[in-house]
Formats: structure tokens, C-alpha cells, sequence
């Protein structure tokens, strides 16, 4: 399938030395994005995923966190206002 596409002079003249540095015709550079630019969005990671390596990584030494969220949020709310 052909498909005509406009570029203005100054992405055009970048395409074209791109190319050539590749060893690449224009043609098959501007296929191969595509390609890469359709896989990449076809397989779309979730925010879990794209944190994985980041999640859990640093620990607080605190078991009880999720399950005295709301004492340990008002002792450190009074203490700050205690300051002032």
C-alpha cells in the first residue's frame, strides 16, 4: 500500500541524513518507526509494570502502615501544628 506524506523541508532534510547514516533508505527508516511506533503502542504497560523495579525497593522498617493509617496521620498532624 502506498501512503504520500508531507514533511516540511527542515524534518525532511533530517529524514534524509538519518537515513543515510543508518545505511537506510528513507523509505524503509520511515517503515521501520512505524512499525516500532504501532508495536509500542499496541502493548502498552500499565503504571505497575512500568514501576515494577521501583515498587518496594525502599522500606520504612513499618509493618502497621496501611492499617494505622489514619492514628499515625493524626499524631503526625499534631505534632506539627504543636510546633507552630
Amino acid at each position: 500500500m502506498a501512503i504520500s506524506l508531507r514533511l516540511d523541508r527542515g524534518l525532511e532534510h533530517q529524514l534524509a541524513r538519518f537515513a543515510q547514516s543508518e545505511g537506510t533508505s528513507k523509505s524503509d527508516l520511515v517503515r521501520s518507526l512505524i512499525s516500532d511506533f504501532v508495536k509500542r503502542k499496541s502493548s502498552r504497560l500499565t503504571a505497575w509494570e512500568l514501576g515494577r523495579d521501583k515498587f518496594g525497593r525502599v522500606g520504612s522498617g513499618r509493618g502497621d502502615l496501611s492499617t494505622n493509617r489514619k492514628a499515625l496521620l493524626r499524631e503526625k498532624l499534631n505534632a506539627k501544628s504543636n510546633r507552630h
